[in-house]
């Protein structure tokens, strides 16, 4: 990995986007946001990741994120490993999902191409942390995070989109708390 994308400060801001091997669209079940969603709560209150913002696409998760006291390499990596057997496991046991064959296949197979997965790869090896050095950077990121929603055709307002920090960047409540990104 080249040194562009690598934490350098966990004390900084960084935006962060990871996506899931061959973009598959995961996120399309309220049960899978939930685990997405529960971990990154779980990783604020015991792991001292700090959220600015995030929104979970149907095939990868954006976060503007720093940390005081921990590193944040660490903590992405605790928090992807966690969710991709959290969320191999749900996929695996929901009667529900009419994809759960084709998925497992193609999780399978990734991991078959990937020495350091024992079985199953669920994300992609790389988060791309871009450290927020200015305001401009800062801005044109939310706004990139908090658009993503819209672009994709999903919402028309991005605070309209329940799996994003926009609402609370619109005066409204979300459902992970945050730190305002000024």
């Amino acid at each position: 990995m080249g040194r562009k994308f690598v934490f350098h400060d966990s004390r900084e801001l960084y935006f962060v986007s990871f996506a899931t091997v061959n973009w598959i669209d995961v996120f399309t079940r309220k049960l899978y946001f939930e685990i997405i969603v529960d971990s990154l709560v779980y990783c604020n209150k015991n792991k001292g990741l700090e959220l600015y913002a995030w929104c979970i696409m149907p095939s990868h998760v954006h976060l503007i994120i720093s940390s005081e006291n921990n590193i944040l390499s660490d903590i992405m990596r605790d928090l992807k490993r966690h969710t991709s057997k959290a969320l191999l496991k749900a996929i695996a046991e929901n009667p529900k999902e009419s994809r759960k064959e084709w998925m497992l296949w193609m999780f399978g197979r990734a991991g078959k191409r990937n020495a350091n997965n024992e079985k199953f790869q669920f994300w992609q090896q790389s988060n791309h942390p871009i450290e927020l050095s200015n305001s401009k950077m800062l801005k044109q990121r939310l706004d990139y995070l908090h658009q993503n929603p819209v672009e994709a055709g999903l919402v028309v307002l991005p605070e309209h989109y329940q799996y994003s920090s926009a609402i609370d960047y619109a005066g409204g409540k979300g459902v992970i708390p945050i730190i305002f990104a000024t």
